[in-house]
């Protein structure tokens, strides 16, 4: 249900743009976020071992801005996050293994001051987050909808190329699957940070 849901949310913001002339941009982006990997940090507490949080962040972005007024935009960007895997491993259990990506669908606005010049925007949306647990034997895995907000700043080098920095805070972004009698359980809650660099076209 959840996976429809987000095909329709995408369906509704990126159909009328598929027929739109105006700025059009993809993005790379680098950087760090919140990790909290409940159900590995109770056993690494519990039975000690070793216990790897992986705070990296790799995320691909499309996005389209159109003109309001002077160089004001609103735009619509949608997202593929990747998460640093959480690891575990003691002597006595295979690794355990916690994969987590995203999918933000995001609208923002932004003040464009131009070429050779600072701009700034800021906007919120949705984030569809999956994470899966995995060792040698067994899978696990689970998915949830919830809001974001984000901002940031890009410097615009020529009309093609621009750096900046985003920061982007997600709500509750806990996910929990019960199985066996277990709480597996993990958190992306709170604030990430990336340095950005776009292409415009």
């Amino acid at each position: 249900m959840k996976k429809k849901l987000t095909i329709a949310l995408l369906a509704v913001f990126l159909s009328p743009l598929a027929f739109a002339q105006g700025n059009w941009g993809v993005g790379v982006k680098l950087g760090a976020g919140e990790s909290d990997p409940k159900t590995l940090q109770q056993v690494f507490d519990n039975v000690g071992g070793k216990l790897t949080k992986g705070y990296g962040l790799f995320g691909l972005e499309a996005l389209y801005e159109m003109n309001v007024e002077n160089q004001h935009k609103v735009g619509v960007k949608l997202g593929l996050d990747f998460y640093g895997n959480n690891e575990y491993e003691n002597n006595f259990i295979s690794k355990i293994t916690e994969e987590t990506y995203a999918i933000p669908l995001t609208v923002y606005y932004k003040w464009d001051n131009g070429v050779k010049n600072w701009s700034f925007f800021a906007g919120a949306g949705a984030t569809y987050m999956k994470a899966e647990m995995d060792n040698d034997t067994d899978s696990y895995n689970e998915s949830k909808i919830f809001p974001h907000i984000t901002g940031g700043a890009e410097y615009r080098f020529t009309e093609l190329f621009a750096l900046g920095i985003d920061v982007k805070y997600n709500f509750n972004a806990k996910l929990e699957k019960h199985i066996e009698s277990i709480d597996y359980k993990t958190d992306r809650s709170g604030i990430s940070g990336a340095l950005a660099a776009r292409f415009y076209f």
